[in-house]
């Protein structure tokens, strides 16, 4: 019998091997060895051919039995608050199911995924829940060896088969805007936050929806992108503020940019609620702290890394899942920065 035949019946007569796979794929045994194991240096179609085939054989390397004791949690930037709702989610599943964390910091550069991704197929964690963006090659390098991972909150849209956790985040937008809409403001600035991060985008829809479903024009001299920072919501708000007609309410993209925009009213002597009112997103336990409490979209941060963890180790158990991603209800919260126009 021929391989051809062998093909078009299913499987081979005999128990699949490597260089079975090798020959049928057309390539070398490192080739597949290097697919198997997740490393790179090996073409896209010639990667994805030969996965085909190990998935259609069932191929499975002989290795002995091998439970990890660690997972993954790996960031682009360790952003302050944000990070540590983020990290606490994690942790609360790992601890228990008896598993230590790696945290990883690839840091602005990110010179350290290219090390990142091989000491990682080398640890064989039990799963990854990735905050940073991760490339396609570096995703099937992962899938490869056996080891789930989970996109947290995709900056970018990903393929239909990539597991992610997001919240709802055009609701949150929308949410925020109908609250200003409904205390009688009609002139409502939004600084949003870059614009090829997918949350952001979908933050300002959810503005702009609001606005258009009360009949109000959505103008773009009120429309301010910048970084996710303090130090930009500050700069965004002064320019806002000093306008001939400035906003009398202002929905930032994140807490981080409202706690910006405090300074700036402060600095120009304006009153947070009496003369602007703000409304930030995520929800970070600072949001309380401040004078006054700030009313912002609750983002369930933890939740959302406890619903990734269990999503990734549940995938490394082989557990079907109706759905890869889920996105988790966003929330307004109402404290003392919003109130009437003056």
């Amino acid at each position: 019998m021929t391989h051809a035949e062998e093909h078009v019946e299913g499987f081979p007569a005999g128990p699949v091997t490597i260089s079975y796979i090798a020959e049928s794929a057309g390539v070398s045994i490192p080739t597949v060895s290097k697919v198997i194991n997740g490393r790179s240096g090996v073409a896209a179609d010639t990667r994805a051919r030969v996965e085909a085939l190990i998935s259609q054989y069932g191929y499975r390397k002989s290795n002995p039995v091998h439970r990890s004791t660690t997972m993954e949690l790996v960031f682009d930037e360790l952003e302050h608050m944000w990070g540590v709702e983020i990290i606490r989610g994690v942790e609360r599943v790992a601890r228990a199911h008896r598993l230590g964390v790696v945290l990883t910091e690839f840091g602005p550069e990110r010179n350290m995924i290219r090390y990142w991704i091989d000491d990682t197929l080398a640890r064989r964690p039990a799963c990854v829940v990735t905050v940073a963006q991760l490339s396609e090659e570096q995703r099937n390098q992962l899938r490869a060896r056996g080891i789930p991972c989970v996109v947290f909150d995709p900056t970018m849209e990903l393929p239909d088969d990539v597991p992610f956790v997001g919240a709802t985040n055009w609701s949150g937008g929308r949410s925020a805007t109908r609250h200003l809409i409904g205390l009688g403001h009609r002139r409502i600035a939004m600084i949003s936050g870059p614009d090829d991060v997918l949350c952001c985008r979908a933050r300002l829809d959810g503005y702009r929806a609001a606005m258009d479903s009360a009949g109000l024009p959505v103008d773009a001299d009120l429309i301010v992108r910048t970084d996710l920072t303090q130090e930009d919501g500050r700069a965004a708000a002064l320019a806002l503020l000093d306008r001939p007609e400035p906003p009398t309410a202002i929905f930032t993209g994140n807490d981080l940019q409202a706690l910006g925009v405090y300074q700036a009213a402060r600095l120009l002597g304006r009153r947070i609620p009496a003369d602007l009112s703000v409304v930030g997103f995520d929800d970070l336990p600072i949001a309380a702290l401040v004078d006054p409490p700030l009313t912002t979209v609750h983002q369930p941060l933890t939740e959302m890394a406890v619903a990734a963890t269990e999503l990734a180790l549940a995938l490394g158990r082989g557990e079907e899942r109706p759905q890869v991603g889920l996105e988790l209800a966003t929330s307004l919260t109402v404290r003392g920065s919003t109130a009437g126009p003056s």
